[in-house]
């Protein structure tokens, strides 16, 4: 239990120290960061501008697993949480995942960083940070915690795969698709991790193999179990 609570602090403060920096080298602009932000992002834009079917494939990927997609999986979560009659579960979802495009936004309206002259589609409001990768960050983490115990060993691995594929591929799509900096899609997930833990502290969910009908003597004893990291689970 203590292995598992150092492991949450020290990848949460990891994650605080990585969104300072590139926030702070945003709001400074310092000429390091865009250096390497233009050097990975104009060869990714000539070849995008040559190979439209490469565009129409990461839009795709990134519209299907975009803060839209997460959010009808999250409610999806909801209503089997609600059949389960496990109330932490449910506020779990709708803090992480419902609520996290207003933390996106609202770290977007901090910073008003302006998108990348040469974006390959539309897309609104500013650059810093990416709301796909906060969605997406935050979507597989909260999903991951709640279906703890529903997959024997082998498919609980395969899933965790698959989801950090998915996180993985949406920040490179935003890239690809010249819509975010690279910058913007790192701190995206740093500030998707750090809600996620904020509220895996908070509210402590019971996963939904756990506890169908939890009372209140499990719900009380589920408050002093520190949470594991996805995929850690005995």
């Amino acid at each position: 239990m203590a292995r598992h609570t150092k492991w949450w602090i020290v990848t949460a403060v990891s994650a605080v120290v990585c969104y300072t920096v590139l926030w702070l080298g945003c709001a400074l602009q310092w000429s390091w960061l865009e250096t390497l932000d233009t050097a990975l992002l104009n060869p990714l834009h000539q070849f995008g501008l040559k190979h439209p079917a490469w565009v129409r494939f990461w839009d795709v990927v990134c519209t299907v697993f975009g803060p839209d997609g997460f959010r009808v999986a999250g409610a999806v979560a909801v209503v089997f949480a609600v059949l389960r009659r496990n109330l932490r579960v449910i506020l779990f979802l709708l803090a992480t995942i419902g609520m996290s495009g207003v933390v996106a936004q609202t770290a977007k309206d901090l910073v008003d960083r302006p998108r990348p002259a040469g974006a390959l589609t539309v897309s609104a409001s500013s650059a810093f940070p990416s709301g796909h990768a906060v969605a997406a960050m935050v979507g597989v983490l909260a999903l991951l915690t709640i279906s703890a115990g529903m997959f024997g060993h082998r498919a609980r691995v395969v899933t965790i795969v698959a989801a950090a594929v998915i996180v993985i591929a949406v920040g490179v799509g935003r890239v690809a698709l010249n819509v975010h900096y690279p910058s913007d899609v790192v701190a995206g997930w740093a500030l998707g991790y750090l809600w996620y833990c904020c509220w895996l502290f908070v509210i402590r969910p019971v996963p939904l193999a756990r506890a169908a009908a939890p009372d209140a003597e499990s719900i009380g004893q589920a408050a002093d179990r520190t949470p594991q990291a996805p995929g850690t689970e005995r």
